[in-house]
């Protein structure tokens, strides 16, 4: 499930959909708070057509204590949006994994006071 967090924050950062989207299940579900609740592919369409750069710097990663399939990646996120506004914030993604290691739920969490005037400029 580490593999497949690294796997994920390389196919962000590279803006490679199908790539992001071939390490969710079919009916998996992003919590994001500009977002809101949506599922993994109408997430990501969103994410990539408001984005026109990412850089990731992974920070850490966590583990669960008592839920196997429970992990949580720490990174710095530089978000470049399609009207060059640039951000710069550190998040946490929660990602819950189901019985083949798909990511099945992500939950994203950061402060979006940097953020939230740019992006309701889009």
């Amino acid at each position: 499930m580490r593999s497949a967090i690294l796997q994920y924050i390389d196919a962000v950062e590279s803006a490679d959909y199908n790539k992001i989207i071939e390490l969710f299940s079919e009916e998996a579900i992003v919590h994001s708070p500009l977002y809101g609740d949506l599922s993994a592919k109408s997430f990501f369409k969103d994410l990539l057509s408001d984005t026109q750069r990412s850089k990731i710097t992974m920070l850490n990663i966590f583990t669960s204590i008592d839920k196997p399939n429970v992990y949580s990646a720490h990174f710095n996120y530089e978000w470049t949006l399609k009207d060059n506004s640039e951000v710069n914030f550190n998040c946490v993604d929660i990602f819950i994994f189901d019985e083949i290691s798909k990511i099945k739920e992500m939950t994203i969490i950061y402060d979006t006071y940097k953020i939230r005037g740019s992006f309701e400029n889009l």
